[in-house]
């Protein structure tokens, strides 16, 4: 079961988040060959997304991390979000580690 984790974002700023990955006795977790993916949405039902920037810069240690751009924040609308974070092995196999809301927070200065 994915961790449930909201988060906020400053709309018009870079966004960045790293994550570290745990096994179940609490130890870090190799995610060598797995790749990540994520997106965020308004709704569970919408059909327009936002992509994460992902990626695993210590696959050994179980470290990713997840992204948007200070261009792509800029064109979100403030309000709230929903999102997760998945990975996915070299076999196909996709594990949820990661979901909750995002709430956006307007930019004054343009």
């Amino acid at each position: 079961m994915a961790t449930v984790y909201n988060i906020s974002i400053d709309q018009g700023s870079d966004f960045i988040t790293t994550l570290q990955l745990n096994d179940e006795n609490g130890n870090d977790r190799d995610i060598t060959g797995f790749t990540v993916r994520g997106q965020l949405r308004r709704s569970f039902f919408s059909t327009s997304n936002v992509q994460f920037t992902t990626g695993i810069p210590s696959p050994s240690t179980g470290e990713i991390t997840f992204s948007l751009s200070n261009a792509k924040t800029a064109n979100l609308k403030y309000g709230r979000y929903v999102y997760d974070i998945e990975m996915v092995s070299n076999t196909g196999n996709v594990e949820r580690v990661l979901e909750g809301m995002v709430t956006v927070y307007p930019e004054v200065t343009k």
